[in-house]
């Protein structure tokens, strides 16, 4: 994990700027992407608990179309130079640096967990614990959204992203490892890619079933 991680850091390290720009038109060029993330913080503001972390914010672009809907949105993030870019574009909200399998978070104090595209670097063997961290973050009756590439094999598939290595999966184990993390998938929208790399676009709604 340790190897894969430090990889991961500093290649998005070294992008920052250039990953920044090609993401600040938050969202209005992907019309599926946003209209799930409008779902994901209507849902959450029903919860009650409209406390939510973006893990893997990257620049808080989301994090800041999160507060924008109505959310009490924080972003973590891997990088240090992602969050310092994030705290400069958006000072008035929280950014800290984290790791997705040990999030600063007490078991069952948010309302809702965005996961947008952030899982992707993970190897499949670690990402079950992973999903295991989201959901103990989440309070009863709280929604994860978690985006990813999607293929239509039986297995994942490791590709080169341009950033960093990362992985597609089959939407059906994707959602059977949040089922095997106690969520319940309710909703999902898959599409075609908005990109040239070929895969599909798949987003899962999943929320924590309420004691």
């Amino acid at each position: 994990m340790i190897d894969h991680q430090a990889e991961t850091r500093a290649a998005y390290d070294g992008v920052v700027d250039l990953y920044a720009s090609m993401f600040a038109d938050r969202l209005e060029t992907h019309p599926f992407s946003r209209a799930m993330i409008n779902t994901f913080a209507e849902l959450t503001r029903g919860s009650g608990n409209r406390r939510a972390a973006d893990v893997g914010c990257g620049p808080g672009h989301l994090t800041a179309m999160l507060h924008d809907l109505g959310l009490d949105a924080f972003g973590l993030d891997l990088s240090p130079a992602m969050v310092g870019h994030a705290r400069r574009a958006h000072p008035a909200l929280r950014f800290d640096e984290a790791r997705m399998e040990a999030l600063p978070v007490g078991d069952g104090e948010l309302g809702g967990v965005l996961a947008h595209y952030s899982m992707i670097h993970t190897p499949p063997e670690e990402l079950p614990a992973l999903l295991a961290e989201q959901a103990r973050v989440l309070a009863p009756g709280g929604l994860l959204l978690v985006s990813f590439f999607a293929t239509g094999g039986a297995d994942p598939v490791r590709f080169d992203h341009k950033v960093t290595p990362a992985y597609s999966w089959p939407v059906d184990r994707f959602a059977a490892l949040l089922s095997g993390a106690g969520l319940n998938v309710f909703a999902r929208l898959i599409h075609d890619p908005a990109s040239e790399r070929g895969f599909l676009d798949a987003h899962l709604l999943a929320r924590r079933p309420a004691v």
